[in-house]
């Protein structure tokens, strides 16, 4: 489905309910915030022309980073001040195991090295003298064996610890922490080590609000040994070997609100325990084998706020058991049956405030049962059927924040009825029917902040002249330029 301009792609599901990597609530340092396993870290929004002096405490931070091989330990420093030195040469690869020594016995409370090249054994001696003011640990991708994951089980405060695609950890190394008592945060992602058995080593981790297995080798029978586990609120499965029957173990979570059982290659078997979960929030069921019989085992669901199918061989008829969802604020449909007759099901769904309908067969007519869906903050419809016509029957979902039209047949005729939609930040817009006439009315969304016009070949350096140093915006085979980003403020 979709057209030549669309690009649907075979990715890792994303719900944006499903917390990964280390939570940021664990550092009481507050010197940085986590984002997934990577090193990024929100930058500060600076208006041009405007030079910010740096504080005292940044500039003797990047001096002392600089000057590092002068000093042999900072002990002595309040522990505050140690991590954020430590997180800064974290941040600019500076860190070495060598350099690592000099945080000896420092009372660092957040070590995050996922994805760091060269951790290893040798450096858990260092982290795990932290003790009890550990907090928080990210090991993915590291070396790190059982042996030195055991060390970490003297940090008797730790509450969140991350090893994603760590190799060489097994049922040993999984032991050696099953004794920390504070422990709530466990993300061990894409290990293919871990299997069935392990996870009874930690099944006595009863503080447990979040586990993430996902992409390992676990399977129904694995899951059976966290039936105790009564605080977990989060469970991440996602491509696990597992089929409906692990409902029976999941239905006994009884604080579970977040299920991520996506790509697991469930089918319709066993999916009646579904009504069991009567807590959960957000539920993940994407790219899986399940048609409309499953959706009747969810219209129990009620407290259910974001619903993914994306992918799932559901159609029209499956929508109907979501009218009782009322609460129901994000909704993935992409990639499925749905078509414009089963559209009707969701005009009562008024807290709606994502929906997804790309790829799917809904076309212009369907695109009016939408109308009164007025909590829309963002809609995507990268269909190739989608027209003008399409587009002039959403005009009465002014909340509207983000619009995805990029695989859309909208003309320039069609950008007239974007003034409609005056608190658009994010606009995905695509086809040959678009010129530098409708780009004028695009240029007229005030708040609008990123635009993809890519595949516009009609447009010409005049568009470019109506947009450039204004907002973000993505070009393909449209003068040469591909990629072009301005932080220029509108006004």
């Amino acid at each position: 489905m979709g057209g030549v301009c669309s690009r649907k792609r075979d990715q890792q599901v994303v719900e944006d309910g499903m917390r990964r990597g280390v939570s940021g609530r664990y550092g009481k340092s507050g010197s940085s915030k986590w984002l997934l396993t990577s090193f990024l870290r929100p930058k500060a929004v600076h208006q041009p022309g405007v030079v910010i002096c740096p504080s005292l405490m940044e500039l003797c931070i990047d001096k002392i980073c600089k000057d590092i091989n002068q000093f042999s330990s900072f002990t002595m420093l309040p522990k505050d001040i140690s991590q954020q030195i430590f997180d800064k040469l974290v941040l600019s690869h500076l860190l070495t195991d060598v350099i690592l020594q000099k945080f000896r016995d420092c009372a660092l409370e957040d070590v995050w090295l996922g994805e760091y090249p060269g951790v290893q054994d040798c450096w858990m001696d260092v982290i795990s003298s932290q003790g009890t003011s550990l907090l928080s640990v990210d090991l993915s991708g590291s070396d790190v064996t059982d042996t030195g994951l055991g060390l970490l089980k003297e940090c008797l405060s730790l509450q969140a610890l991350t090893f994603n695609n760590c190799e060489n950890i097994s049922e040993i190394g999984l032991k050696h922490i099953s004794g920390l008592p504070k422990l709530e945060s466990l993300n061990i992602r894409c290990c293919k080590c871990i299997t069935d058995l392990d996870l009874e080593a930690i099944s006595g981790l009863n503080n447990l609000k979040e586990l993430q297995i996902s992409n390992s080798n676990i399977t129904n029978s694995g899951l059976s040994y966290l039936r105790g586990l009564n605080k977990l609120n989060m469970l991440n499965l996602e491509g696990c070997n597992v089929t409906a029957a692990c409902l029976d173990s999941i239905s006994a979570l009884i604080a579970l609100a977040y299920s991520n059982l996506g790509r697991c290659g469930l089918t319709d078997d066993g999916c009646d325990k579904f009504s069991g979960l009567k807590n959960l929030k957000v539920l993940n069921l994407a790219f899986n084998n399940i048609t409309d019989a499953c959706l009747v085992h969810l219209k129990g669901l009620t407290n259910l706020e974001s619903l993914n199918l994306d992918s799932c061989k559901v159609g029209d008829e499956g929508l109907a058991h979501l009218t009782g969802v009322s609460f129901l604020k994000r909704l993935e449909l992409s990639d499925t049956e749905v078509g414009s007759n089963g559209l009707r099901h969701l005009s009562g769904l008024t807290h709606l405030e994502t929906l997804n309908l790309s790829f799917t067969l809904v076309t212009d007519s369907g695109l009016k049962k939408l109308s009164g869906l007025t909590s829309l903050k963002s809609l995507n419809l990268d269909a190739r059927q989608i027209t003008d016509a399409g587009l002039s029957a959403l005009t009465s979902l002014t909340g509207l924040v983000h619009l995805d039209l990029f695989g859309a047949r909208i003309s320039d005729g069609g950008t007239n009825y974007l003034r409609c939609f005056k608190n658009l930040q994010s606009f995905k817009i695509c086809g040959e029917g678009l010129t530098d006439s409708g780009v004028k009315n695009i240029k007229d969304l005030r708040s609008l902040t990123l635009l993809n016009l890519s595949q516009n070949g009609n447009l010409t350096n005049k568009s470019l002249e109506l947009i450039s140093g204004i907002f973000c915006f993505f070009f393909s085979g449209f003068c040469g330029v591909v990629w072009c980003c301005s932080s220029s403020p509108r006004f």
